[in-house]
Formats: C-alpha cells, sequence, structure tokens
C-alpha cells in the first residue's frame, strides 16, 4: 500500500495573480537547495542573502578529506564537518533524472569533467558551480557566514544573527522570512547497541568515512541498508579481512556470503555486543570484530533556530509542517527546504521553492493557520495507523511525484515528466537487483532519449 500525505485531487490552473510583494529573504545554505531557493525566490522579486558556513558553494558535495574528531559524531564539542561524502562516492540516480528541470545535468566537453551517467561527487558540484555561474547565485552568497541565531522579532520580522569565520565580524540583520536549507547529512544517527559502552572496538558513523585503507585487515561490521552502506561496505572489502553487514532487511532468505564476494556476509541486525570483542546478530552467528561502521543515518538539526517551542525535531519529525514545508503558525514566512528523503531531491528543491516564493509574494495563497494544521494533523494520524514510526514521516518514497505535482498545481507550472518518473523506477529496480553494475549497465535508453528530447528547451542554458 502506498500511503499518501493528504493531497487534494490535483487540478493545473494557473492561480489568480495579485500583484506581487518584495521581501527580504534570508536563505540559510548555499548546498544545492539553497541556491535552488536563491533563483527562484530572486526570480519572483524578493531580495535575498544567502547565508553560507564554508567558503565555497555546495553544501553537502563539497568533499573534503578532513573528518570529526569524534568519529561517532556524538560529542558536542567535536569539531564539526559538514560533507558525508566519501572518495569513492557516485550518484545512485541517473545525470537525466536528478538534474534541475529547467537546468538539465547534461554531461560536458569541458577539460576534467566526468561524463558518465551516474557520475563522481566532484561533477555534481561542478554541475552546481555551472548552475549557481548561470543564474548569478553567487553574489547573493555570504559565505564563511556562520549562523548562530535564527528567531522572531516584533512586526513579525526575524533576526538573523551570524559571524564571519574569516574576520570574527559579527552582523544582526532583520528579514521578512527565512527559508531553512541545511541539509540532514551532518548530525549522525546512531543504534541503541545492549553491550556497546562495554565492548571493546573502535565505533564511527559513515559521516566520517572516507577512504578503506584506514580498514585494512580488520574485520568490520557494518550497520545498515541504505546505498551509502552498499556501497562503504564493497569499497571497505576491498582491504578489510571481513566485512559483516548487519541490517533490518526482511529478505532473510539473503542471509550469508553475499555472492560475488569472498569477504562479505549478511546478517540480521545485530543483538548484543561483549567485552570480549564479540558481535551477536539476531540471527545466532557471532563475530569478533574490530570495527562498527554505522550506517544508520542522520537527524535533522537546526541549532540556530529559536521558535518559542512552534517548531520541534521529535524522533527525527520536524514538525509540525505543512506539507514537509511551512509550519502553520509562522506561515510563510519561516519555511524548510529539502527535508524529505528517498526522493529525486534536486527538481524536488525547484517545486518547493517556487511555492515558497510565489506564496510569499502573494501571488499563491496558503489556506488558513487552522486548514493547514488539520491537515498537518490528518497526516500525522494516518502515519500512526499505518503504523508507521515518527522518524519516517520525511520519508517521501513511494509518492514524491505525487507530492510534486501537487506542489505543481499549486504554483501554475507543469507536473513531473513521465519519462523522469518512469527513469526514477526503473533505476531503483536496477539498483535492487544489480548493485554492482547498474550504475555502468542499464535498459532504458529510450528514456535517455525522451529526457534529452525534453532537454531541447533548456539546453542553451546549459553549459557545453
Amino acid at each position: 500500500m502506498i500511503l499518501l500525505d493528504p493531497i487534494s485531487t490535483i487540478r493545473f490552473h494557473l492561480p489568480a495573480m495579485p500583484t506581487p510583494i518584495s521581501r527580504t529573504v534570508a536563505v540559510i545554505g548555499a548546498g544545492a537547495g539553497g541556491l535552488c531557493a536563491a533563483r527562484e525566490l530572486r526570480q519572483e522579486g524578493h531580495s535575498v542573502v544567502v547565508y553560507e558556513r564554508g567558503n565555497e558553494l555546495g553544501g553537502t558535495w563539497v568533499y573534503t578529506p578532513e573528518t570529526e574528531s569524534d568519529p561517532t559524531g556524538l560529542d558536542p564539542k567535536r569539531n564539526i564537518v559538514h560533507t558525508s561524502l566519501y572518495a569513492s562516492l557516485r550518484t545512485n540516480l541517473p545525470r537525466e533524472a536528478m538534474g534541475f528541470r529547467e537546468y538539465p545535468f547534461v554531461s560536458t566537453d569541458k577539460p576534467g569533467r566526468d561524463s558518465r551517467r551516474f557520475p563522481g561527487h566532484k561533477e555534481v558540484l561542478e554541475y552546481l558551480r555551472d548552475y549557481a555561474a548561470e543564474f548569478q547565485l553567487s553574489e547573493l552568497v555570504r559565505f564563511g557566514s556562520d549562523v548562530r541565531y535564527v528567531g522572531m522579532v516584533e512586526g513579525s520580522k526575524w533576526m538573523v544573527k551570524s559571524t564571519n569565520k574569516n574576520n570574527g565580524d559579527n552582523h544582526d540583520e532583520i528579514y521578512d522570512a527565512v527559508v531553512v536549507c541545511n541539509g540532514h547529512y551532518s548530525e549522525p544517527r546512531l543504534p541503541e547497541i545492549p553491550g556497546i559502552d562495554e565492548w571493546p572496538g573502535k565505533q564511527i558513523h559513515s559521516h566520517n568515512y572516507r577512504i578503506p585503507e584506514p580498514f585494512q585487515d580488520q574485520v568490520v561490521v557494518l550497520i545498515g541498508s541504505s546505498a551509502s552502506a552498499a556501497d562503504i561496505s564493497r569499497d571497505i572489502s576491498k582491504v578489510a579481512k571481513e566485512v559483516h553487514v548487519a541490517s533490518r532487511s526482511d529478505q532473510i532468505g539473503l542471509l550469508g556470503k553475499l555472492p560475488g564476494h569472498d569477504n562479505i556476509w549478511l546478517h540480521s541486525m545485530i543483538n548484543s555486543v561483549h567485552k570480549d570483542g564479540i558481535v551477536a546478530f539476531q540471527d545466532g552467528s557471532k563475530v569478533h570484530a574490530d570495527v562498527i561502521l554505522n550506517c544508520t543515518g542522520y537527524k535533522y538539526h537546526f541549532p540556530f533556530l529559536e521558535t518559542n517551542g512552534i517548531v520541534t525535531v521529535d524522533d527525527n519529525r520536524v514538525g509540525p509542517l505543512y506539507k514537509h514545508i511551512f509550519p502553520p503558525a509562522l506561515a510563510p514566512w519561516l519555511s524548510f527546504v529539502g527535508l524529505a528523503w528517498k526522493v529525486a531531491p534536486f527538481p524536488f528543491f525547484e517545486y518547493q521553492t517556487k511555492w515558497i516564493a510565489g506564496v510569499l509574494s502573494g501571488r499563491i495563497l496558503l489556506p488558513s493557520i487552522e486548514e493547514m494544521m488539520a491537515d498537518t494533523e490528518a497526516f500525522y494520524s494516518s502515519l500512526e495507523a499505518s503504523g508507521i514510526p515518527k522518524r519516517y514521516t520525511h520519508n517521501l518514497s513511494g509518492y514524491q511525484f505525487e507530492y510534486n505535482d501537487w506542489l505543481a498545481s499549486k504554483i501554475g507550472c507543469m507536473p513531473s515528466e513521465k519519462w523522469r518518473k518512469q527513469m526514477f523506477d526503473a533505476t531503483s529496480c536496477r539498483r535492487r537487483d544489480a548493485p554492482e553494475t547498474y550504475r555502468d549497465q542499464w535498459q532504458d535508453q529510450h528514456l535517455i532519449s525522451l529526457a534529452h528530447e525534453d532537454f531541447k528547451k533548456y539546453i542553451p542554458a546549459v553549459a557545453q
């Protein structure tokens, strides 16, 4: 059964067109979501400032070999590293489906670029740089600006307090609205494992994984079943003595040695760990391990945001949020971009930010606070009735395109392309059935042709 966010019947129409109002808007973060927000907000006529803690744009797509002082990511005093990229990472979506709709992610003949259909992370960063250059977005970004506080002030305005990391200067500024685009791949989540406090081995979260060499000749237990878990387990197996993957996957029949690999084993979840170094699995097997590597996801984290308790993070549900974007009591002056997961993110950002920009200008109207709250509560109740934990609130697997198309109906733009939906589904199937080869062998050439035919509307804007 596909559980849909309570989305009304979709009718594509242009909304009423009152005189647009220009707002001053602060965007927190210059990753893909923040850059997209900057473009759409400025295009709508707003005055935009983007705050970026780093010294370059790209957010999580900026790779650094640096890792945090605490490999688990739990120590609040650790040095914070934003990116979670590992050196060997390639996209798990093809560039046609991954790219922005209005700026297709096509290959380029520029020197040093990666023309593969599923490129490495460096190519994605270059694409974002091209996007920013094409739409002159860098001029909106304040690099090296660490946002310390975002909160409400009199007159329904928002105070943004920031520190320039390069010179130490502090800045306090007032805006009409704030759009939060700070990503959600930098604050690790760790599982609760019985006995972990006495277990003598090393723990690490995938946030701090970069290269396999530190795991030379070691026995590694990796927890997780995500795309990164699949990638990292295979990456480490090149140098490790053994890799044991523990997950909640219901594919019990697949437990045991992973086909095609001499040193990777699949297990059920960890039952307990012990002070003699033993890791015991729920399937009854045991192994003496050197390292537990957690590919167990991330927590939403907004240390700068003060809403007097209106917006909270409860078991990784950010809420209450209308359509994963607006807190009803603070809408439209506070909004969030990109909280969803299990989606094709860049087109998703486009729909969300177009809606936010149009709502802020008054071109698009939101329902009343009461109606938004009722809608949100109905959604949460439907999740609970279906037995879906709060931490899966922002998992849009199964209905991302219905969500995008609902937003398209409000914005007055075209819904998701049929080929994009089919390509996403085809890639998901290939990734499941052929995890070793899906990035380099595919069977959807007809969809690639349809995509490139569609791209002709935008290709002049794409750097060749």
